[in-house]
């Protein structure tokens, strides 16, 4: 086992699960990862659009959950807008609010597109060494069938989630690595901290936004290559890193949109995929004026390759 092999948190799961074993949990214990049925009660109340919190019926997120994180099942949930559209998901805000108390927190609902609409691009590639144990749903994975894509919808949620809480808990205890918190994954929804101003609802700014002075552009440069190295020494690249994903709040670099996280060693492709993350952020940081030999590609993703166990 890794150094940073974690066990599975959650009311759902059972037993220890390693951080490369990343087939969705629904799919290990033979149910698949169908659309949450409607329910009387999912539907928004037409006079003020809150449902009952979903927390009663999802998978949660690593223990002990953040003081902030409101559990309580008198709980409702408002969807307050759009954050940001995208090919495989959108994403909300949501207030999730006790009526009545002070008790309330803002979360970012990433809802994964159904089998009908445009999954992840260029997923043959990244489902590499991801495989489920049952030749009928790899078959239709592989012929992206109605089913086949609704399974591989399920897998970038599960997946995604899966990394967060990893990741999650090794930022807790080693302070190296920055995510949101993973709250919950329901079906193909899953539920994150929102980061940014909860009294305006703005989100953070993704790097790419800024224009960070020298002396930030190296911090931030030094935090992404902690964040680097502790990905690698796990034996997985983010997959498709770009300062459109990672976030600067409150001077902290967070890495976010995780859900085709690759394993190195297992994927065919993984060395790949990690020279070209870093490739594409170097490049970014380079463009901002970091210098050549400090914002070296070639040098970097050596030296993850070699904390990955490749080379």
């Amino acid at each position: 086992m890794r150094e940073h092999d974690f066990p599975a948190q959650g009311r759902r799961t059972r037993g220890r699960r390693r951080f490369d074993d990343d087939e969705p949990q629904f799919l290990r214990h033979g149910r698949r990862p169908e659309p949450v049925v409607a329910d009387p009660d999912d539907a928004p109340d037409p006079d003020t659009g809150e449902r009952w919190s979903s927390w009663d019926d999802a998978v949660h997120g690593p223990e002990p959950h953040p003081a902030w994180v409101v559990t309580e099942l008198a709980a409702k949930d408002t969807d307050l807008g759009v954050l940001k559209t995208g090919k495989e998901a959108d994403v909300h805000l949501v207030r999730r609010a006790v009526p009545g108390t002070d008790r309330s927190c803002l979360l970012a609902a990433k809802r994964y597109r159904d089998a009908d609409h445009r999954l992840f691009h260029r997923d043959a590639g990244y489902l590499e060494g991801r495989r489920v144990r049952r030749s009928r749903e790899n078959r239709a994975m592989a012929g992206r069938t109605a089913f086949g894509r609704q399974l591989i919808a399920g897998q970038w949620a599960a997946a995604e989630f899966t990394a967060l809480a990893r990741l999650w808990e090794i930022g807790a205890a080693h302070g190296r690595i920055a995510v949101p918190y993973p709250v919950q994954l329901r079906g193909t929804e899953l539920m994150l901290e929102f980061l940014g101003d909860p009294d305006e609802g703005t989100a953070a700014p993704r790097l790419a936004q800024l224009r960070p002075d020298a002396a930030g552009l190296r911090d931030l440069w030094e935090q992404l290559v902690d964040a680097l190295v502790v990905l690698a020494r796990a034996g997985y690249a983010h997959g498709d890193l770009s300062p459109y994903n990672l976030l600067v709040h409150h001077d902290r670099l967070v890495m976010i949109d995780l859900p085709q996280v690759v394993d190195v060693v297992g994927n065919p492709q993984g060395p790949e995929f990690l020279a070209r993350d870093v490739r594409v952020v170097a490049t970014w940081f380079a463009a901002r004026g970091l210098p050549a030999d400090v914002a070296d590609p070639t040098t970097l993703t050596e030296d993850l390759l070699h904390e990955a166990g490749i080379r």
